[in-house]
């Protein structure tokens, strides 16, 4: 367990560089001999093979010193398990990744682990996927596998090892291979982040030590069919792949059940039971299934339906099953286990047909949902945590996104259990440009496939159809990104997913174009990925709101002050607000995307020249704020259009991977900014938005209740707060499930309307209290762009909105009462803040932020808030309610730190 939590931990601070090799540490698990029990190594000793010269029979065989090595985790790449041990210094830090020379990953690795088992009249398997890029597998100082067989990061593989092993200690080492994304069908990193030295080479999955007795059962799973449209009942068709792995005949009884997941109710509805014999010949192997035809109870009435997020509630069912076979006293009937399967699964309908537009629309249960996601990246280095992990699926739900695309990378098996209990959709999918794309991407860097990459690939989707089917969040599997791929690829593919009854649609790529067999993708991947104004998303051509667009966004993402302090030097701190034209170690290692040139000159032109950092960053916030929240309510907007209607949008992206400047709602702290509370914004239930391209003040109702006597205020500011407009429209109504209602146009001209204005969208119900408010900074000079120069990351602007008015508004002081509630039961605190625009003058305070810290002004994180960066006129309050882990807070008192646009920064207690 240390090892797990030290290789795992994603915010230890590392030793220095340089740092003495650690002395040898054995890492042994104990393997039980129960049938059915799979048991994953609890960690490894590794080290260059440059640094041993010892055989690979001895490295791989018990007792053996291994002085010198470097423990490692479970789940760990070569560079994760060095920079647990404090070997480099942080890479997230400036550029210091740039100082662990590439040259000690050119060789293989190896990884060693002892295990242990009592009793070996048991037969015992090893069963694994994961491997970075491919490895020769030893147990016992014999070599099981060759690295030509073991290749490729999602392949699994099983093999049966009873006859090497001994009561007491046995050793398993892997040989690993040096990784190159371009010429391995692995993981590999492309313009998101600086690649890793060590280009993740390792074993990112668990290795699982089986113990069964002669019949081994594997391939559990149910195929599920809800009756549509009514859900009235489930079909359930249960199967399973058994083997006899003994050398003589043997009849055994397959019995199972299937019912309510734990902790969901169970007893409201009785399991279904089902048994069957089987008698399999020696070495054998048969599918056996239990159909709705066969066991009436398979067919389910009044199934519990799993939703997504929003829509419903997320039950779900286990299946259980035990093969038996005959005890060893055959007089007495008895019947001993031989082998076991668990497996949770929910019950759902999904379907993505094109519309009249070619556009790609999922249906969830019958009812439409627009796509509204962000891609997934995971640890740079590829380290598992599940709090972290937890922790940004949470972030993910609050900010109202349904759905992540995973490019590659696809996460373990706890992502999707985490993922399906939260009602978070997702989309994975093979990543572009590396090999995966080599043979039909002739734009990418990857390599033509041999016929043992065509043998990997297969393999691979078998292996991830097989792993992810059950998941009901699951909804696609992309078998392209950039580029659909050949007839002979996609065949592969399909009749792997085919095999492994996939029940999910399947997406021929990310980008618009069509596969030979599946035909259109009905998506498009036409950016942007740089700077655009607010304005560029509601014209429906390029990325703006029409169809489904599958990664897009403004590009750069400047964090919060704070975490730019963690992740730079003062010295690239300088750089970053004074000269736009510098390379940014920290946006991206793609010459299109290194530095900041697009941003900066939008943001002086926009906005007025940064006069400090703290300006900058200031502006920035300000900027992304605006930008984010155009994005998500102009597909919001559009969703419901008789015309070109948009379905889906993923935010490029959700996260990045390691401290960055692009491309992210969050960042890699869990720190919030404008890009995350403009996306909490456009996102909120029931929504007023205003559309840049018409002046029109829309209703977004995205809850299944339609909404009605809704009233809906417009006023217009100048900076200095005098009002120049001032509409209201009362008997407002909008269904719901995502529909939207025009509550009025704004006029093209407003007299006395300064260049630079504030317009306050107020949406109340019935009752009078408000339920929506929405704050916009606008100006009577449009942002212009140039389609015709459009490029695939970007359209250029050729003259800029004049929001530099906002510099003018007078520094307006806001007051703040604050309580702190503890629930020690769970862990966590409840800040609960009122915020007061003070003082005289008409001015307001513009986007207001909250940030709870510590006692030393570090920010506790993560951190959910119910509204933030929020902006008040005189007399107006808000009450904002923050919930965190109270070990977060570290033994300091809550205190909170109050900024703005024009409000001076305080910190008051909130104890």
């Amino acid at each position: 367990m240390v090892l797990l939590l030290t290789a795992g931990t994603t915010g230890a601070a590392p030793a220095a560089q340089g740092a003495a090799a650690p002395p040898s540490r054995s890492v042994t698990t104990v393997v039980p001999a129960a049938p059915g029990s799979a048991t994953p190594l609890s960690g490894y000793a590794v080290q260059s093979t440059a640094k041993v010269a010892d055989t690979a029979e001895s490295v791989s065989s018990p007792g053996y010193p291994a002085t010198g090595w470097y423990p490692a985790g479970p789940r760990s790449t070569v560079l994760a398990a060095l920079l647990a041990a404090g070997v480099h210094p942080d890479p997230f830090h400036s550029t210091q990744q740039e100082l662990i020379p590439a040259a000690d990953f050119s060789v293989p690795w190896w990884y060693r682990s002892d295990f242990t088992v009592a009793d070996t009249t048991a037969r015992t398997h090893l069963d694994f996927s994961g491997v970075i890029s491919a490895a020769d597998v030893f147990v016992n100082g014999h070599r099981i596998a060759t690295a030509s067989s073991v290749a490729g990061a999602y392949t699994r593989h099983e093999f049966d090892v009873t006859a090497l092993i001994r009561p007491g200690t046995n050793t398993v080492a892997f040989r690993i291979q040096p990784n190159n994304p371009r010429k391995h069908l692995t993981m590999g990193w492309l313009d998101w982040l600086q690649p890793p030295p060590d280009e993740n080479m390792g074993i990112v999955r668990d290795v699982t030590v089986r113990r069964a007795g002669p019949i081994a059962l594997r391939d559990a799973h149910v195929v599920s069919a809800l009756a549509m449209p009514s859900m009235a009942t489930a079909d359930l068709t249960v199967k399973a792949r058994l083997r006899n792995d003994s050398d003589a005949t043997v009849t055994t009884t397959l019995s199972g059940t299937v019912g309510q997941g734990r902790g969901q109710g169970r007893g409201r509805e009785a399991d279904a039971a089902f048994a069957r014999s089987v008698t399999l010949a020696p070495h054998e192997t048969t599918t056996v299934a239990f159909s709705p035809a066969e066991h009436p109870a398979l067919r389910l009435k009044s199934p519990r339906v799993w939703w997504p997020a929003h829509m419903g509630a997320q039950p779900m069912y286990e299946l259980h099953l035990t093969a038996t076979v005959p005890g060893t006293v055959a007089s007495t009937g008895t019947r001993t286990p031989s082998d076991a399967a668990r497996q949770t699964f929910g019950i759902r309908d999904v379907r993505a047909p094109l519309n009249a537009d070619g556009a790609r629309q999922y249906e969830i249960n019958g009812r439409p949902l627009l796509v509204k996601g962000a891609g997934w990246s995971p640890d740079e280095f590829l380290r598992w945590d599940p709090t972290y992990t937890e922790d940004r699926l949470k972030y993910a739900l609050d900010l109202g996104l349904n759905t992540l695309r995973l490019e590659g990378h696809i996460e373990p098996d706890e992502f999707f259990d985490l993922a399906d209990r939260y009602g978070i959709l997702t989309l994975p999918g093979w990543e572009c440009c590396t090999k995966w794309e080599g043979e039909f991407n002739r734009d990418g860097a990857g390599e033509r496939w041999s016929a043992a990459d065509h043998a990997t690939a297969r393999a691979s989707m078998a292996a991830e159809a097989a792993r992810l089917r059950n998941h009901p969040g699951v909804i696609s599997f992309l078998i392209g990104s950039d580029a659909a791929p050949t007839e002979e690829i996609e065949r592969g593919y399909l009749d792997a997913l085919e095999a492994a009854d996939w029940n999910a649609p399947v997406i021929p790529a990310a980008a618009d174009t069509a596969s030979p067999i599946t035909g259109r993708s009905g998506m498009k991947m036409t950016g942007p990925y740089d700077w655009v104004p607010p304005g560029y998303w509601y014209d429906k051509r390029e990325g703006g709101a029409s169809g489904f667009n599958s990664e897009t966004s403004a590009g750069p993402d400047i964090p919060t002050l704070d975490t730019l302090r963690r992740m730079m030097t003062p010295a690239e701190l300088e750089t970053l607000w004074k000269d736009p034209g510098a390379v940014q170690y920290h946006r991206s290692p793609s010459a299109t995307f290194d530095t900041l040139e697009l941003y900066d000159a939008a943001l002086t032109a926009r906005y007025g020249a940064p006069a400090s950092l703290q300006d900058y960053v200031r502006k920035a916030q300000l900027a992304q704020y605006e930008n984010v929240r155009a994005q998500f309510e102009a597909y919001a907007r559009n969703a419901k259009d008789p015309s070109d209607p948009s379905t889906g949008v993923i935010y490029w992206m959700f996260n990045s991977g390691w401290t960055s400047l692009h491309w992210q709602l969050v960042d890699r702290f869990l720190d919030q900014g404008g890009a995350y509370f403009g996306a909490k914004k456009a996102n909120e239930p029931l929504h007023v938005q205003y559309g840049y391209d018409d002046h029109s003040v829309t209703v977004v109702n995205n809850r299944p209740a339609p909404a009605s006597g809704l009233t809906g205020r417009v006023t217009l500011f100048a900076p200095d707060g005098t009002q120049k407009y001032d509409r209201t429209v009362t008997g407002l109504s909008v269904a719901g499930g995502g529909a939207s209602s025009t509550a009025l146009t704004l006029p093209e001209s407003v007299p006395g309307l300064p260049t630079t204005y504030l317009a306050r969208l107020l949406l109340t119900d019935a009752a009078g209290r408000e339920v929506s408010r929405n704050v916009y900074w606008l100006s009577t000079e449009a942002d212009v762009l140039d389609h015709e120069r459009g490029d695939w990351f970007h359209t250029p602007t050729t003259s800029y909105a004049d929001l530099r008015g906002l510099d003018s508004m007078a520094r307006t002081a806001v007051t703040a009462t604050a309580s702190t509630t503890e629930d020690a039961a769970s862990g966590t605190s409840t800040t609960t803040v009122t915020l007061r625009r003070a003082g005289t003058g008409g001015t307001p305070a513009l986007l207001t932020d909250v940030h709870m810290v510590r006692a030393s002004g570090e920010p506790v994180l993560p951190v959910r808030w119910n509204d933030n960066q929020v902006s008040l006129w005189p007399g107006e309050s808000a009450t904002l309610t923050a919930t965190y882990r109270t070990a977060d807070l570290r033994g300091s008192a809550p205190r909170l730190r109050i900024s703005g646009w024009n409000t001076p920064t305080v910190t008051v207690p909130a104890a």
